[in-house]
């Protein structure tokens, strides 16, 4: 197991950036990953189940719904950060297997050699844009979960942030299957309003799950979408609701129109 050095530090070559891990002073076996000097991820070695980003934890409470407690699933990380999702699953959801594209190899490397992944996770790692990488992945290969997390701001890349890809998504769903995606965006959500309606048009139905301010258009910060290949289970807005964090709420079917404009 490799020996995480407090202040570690990596330059990456595709942004021009450098990206640094330091330890979490308030959590014991915490870390903290970042890049150009903003924060990116958390994640807790001693407890790779502990999620601190609210929106994460968001996120793992959708996985968690995607199958009974405890399955093993098969899983598709787009955007991988600190992998803090998938030590997640692999905390929560032994013998997982799961795939994790980053277009930064550097930060990969780093994050790797850094902060290594819990005992027997089954991680399959690819370096490369996030569509292009769907697109090269075994034809035979299709997930329970595919997760996207790349969008952190008004701006977002095109050929990502569209019904096409969303299409091209779901296809890699199991019958079971979820499109998770978490939307970054500002006051007025734009972001979010326009992948609500390119999502609706690529799965059967969409939910969006935040902090329920977020959904008054006067804050920024992060709101996560969920696709579905059937009628979204009225018990998982219960239970999403239920498990936070708080204040939380879901929108769903006539609910979430007034995002899809």
């Amino acid at each position: 197991m490799a020996e995480q050095q407090p202040g570690a530090s990596r330059f990456l070559r595709t942004t021009g950036q450098h990206a640094t891990i330091e330890p979490d002073p308030f959590t014991d076996g915490g870390f903290v990953l970042s890049i150009g000097g903003a924060e990116q991820s958390h994640v807790n070695l001693a407890d790779p189940a502990d999620i601190f980003y609210e929106y994460l934890r968001r996120i793992g409470h959708v996985v968690d719904l995607a199958a009974p407690w405890g399955e093993p699933i098969s899983a598709l990380h787009l955007g991988a950060g600190a992998l803090t999702l998938a030590r997640y699953i692999q905390a929560t959801r032994p013998g997982s297997v799961q795939y994790a594209v980053e277009l930064e190899r550097e930060l990969l490397d780093f994050v790797l050699a850094q902060l290594p992944l819990p005992e027997g996770t089954q991680l399959h790692t690819v370096i490369g844009d996030a569509r292009d990488a769907l697109a090269g992945l075994p034809a035979e290969l299709r997930f329970d979960v595919v997760i996207l997390d790349i969008f952190s701001g008004p701006e977002a890349p095109e050929h990502i942030a569209c019904t096409e890809f969303y299409r091209e998504a779901a296809a890699r769903l199991t019958p079971r299957g979820v499109l998770i995606v978490n939307v970054g965006d500002e006051p007025g959500l734009t972001l979010v309003r326009s992948q609500v309606a390119a999502m609706r048009r690529a799965m059967a139905d969409v939910a969006a799950f935040a902090e329920a301010c977020m959904f008054t258009g006067r804050y920024p910060g992060n709101i996560i979408l969920t696709g579905t290949q059937g009628p979204w289970p009225e018990a998982w807005t219960a239970a999403l609701s239920a498990r936070g964090p708080h204040p939380a709420k879901v929108l769903a079917g006539v609910e979430l129109d007034v995002l899809a404009g």
